[in-house]
């Protein structure tokens, strides 16, 4: 055995990556630069644990008195969410095909990606509150706004599945004289439902807690009822409504992995 080149070999295994520690080192400086520039300071931090702890004192105990107001409010945040998740999912479905680059030709495929891109471009929030301009205070903003989000998400994963799959199923349905639908119902759909209805969970549970924020800038649901309380410096019942949010996230967590692992 060559120990030569065994040591060679050994110390090139764990030569240091200069590039690495350079690139690291100017993430630090920047760091250091931008917090200068933001003003973040030992002080204002230290100042600003203090005022936190006397705001938290002030949300307890919670204060569940006004439970029928909550209670409305998380009823309409839900049905903000699921109407938006189901829009979104149904108009998701055709946009994902277009999409996808070894279903649809380049012609199809570039203009909806295109859509795509521009659905996810800008913030749900940013969109509710254009929502809210155009039509309008109340849920029907909210619905509109979180549609458009979830378009811009199940459409794109929706399009990545169908580019993975496997081509020797769908061109085995095509050389049967198939027709176009006949080939996505038993050539693609098959090999992408699954993954589908992941991303339809995620999508549902990602809107219920997008569903709570956008009544912040009116656009429905408990966020609205949120806002007003922090106005009326309410914070006992903020802290009410807060937990309220952590438990409906929480039984949606769970009914979400229960429906997941029912399917596997």
């Amino acid at each position: 055995m060559d120990l030569s080149g065994a040591s060679q070999a050994a110390r090139q295994a764990f030569a240091p990556n200069w590039g690495a520690r350079l690139g690291l080192l100017a993430l630090a400086l920047y760091s250091l630069y931008a917090m200068a520039q933001l003003d973040i300071t030992w002080d204002r931090l230290l100042i600003g644990f203090g005022e936190a702890g006397r705001f938290l004192a002030r949300m307890w105990p919670p204060n569940f008195e006004r439970w029928e107001l909550l209670i409305e409010g998380l009823l309409e945040s839900i049905q903000i969410a699921v109407l938006a998740s189901a829009l979104g999912i149904l108009l998701s479905l055709p946009l994902g095909l277009m999409a996808a680059r070894n279903l649809a030709p380049t012609l199809l495929t570039a203009p909806t990606r295109a859509f795509i891109a521009l659905c996810r471009s800008l913030h749900y929030v940013i969109v509710a509150i254009l929502f809210v301009k155009a039509i309008g205070f109340g849920a029907l903003a909210g619905v509109a706004a979180l549609t458009i989000a979830s378009m811009g998400f199940i459409a794109k994963l929706f399009a990545e599945a169908i580019e993975e799959i496997s081509m020797k199923q769908v061109e085995a349905i095509r050389a049967t004289g198939a027709g176009f639908g006949a080939v996505l119902l038993y050539g693609v759909l098959p090999q992408v439902a699954s993954r589908f209805t992941g991303f339809c969970l995620y999508q549902l549970d990602s809107n219920l807690r997008n569903s709570t924020l956008v009544g912040i800038v009116g656009a429905g649901g408990i966020g609205g009822t949120l806002f007003a309380a922090f106005k009326r410096f309410d914070y006992d019942f903020v802290a009410a409504i807060l937990l309220s949010i952590i438990a409906l996230i929480f039984l949606a967590e769970v009914i979400s992995a229960r429906i997941r692992a029912a399917m596997q």
